[in-house]
């Protein structure tokens, strides 16, 4: 482990704009931080390094996809 394969893209705002303008894509970065923020090892910086913070997000994210497919489907759902 070690390396992440993640491509990151920067969305920069125009001069032009002025107030509060809702970046495209923004909420998925948010709602994974707070899938991660569920986990208890996560939700503190117990991890001295990134070498080993690493794993446990893995971890982390490996349990959450688990449940959601181990849950039944709905009705209607497919």
């Amino acid at each position: 482990m070690g390396k992440l394969a993640l491509t990151l893209e920067i969305v920069k705002r125009t001069d032009d704009m002025t107030g509060f303008v809702v970046l495209p894509r923004g909420w998925v970065a948010e709602r994974t931080f707070a899938w991660l923020m569920n986990f208890r090892r996560l939700a503190r910086d117990y991890e001295p390094l990134p070498t080993s913070s690493e794993p446990v997000i893995r971890w982390s994210m490996v349990a959450r996809m688990s449940r959601r497919l181990a849950r039944p489907r709905a009705a209607g759902r497919h």
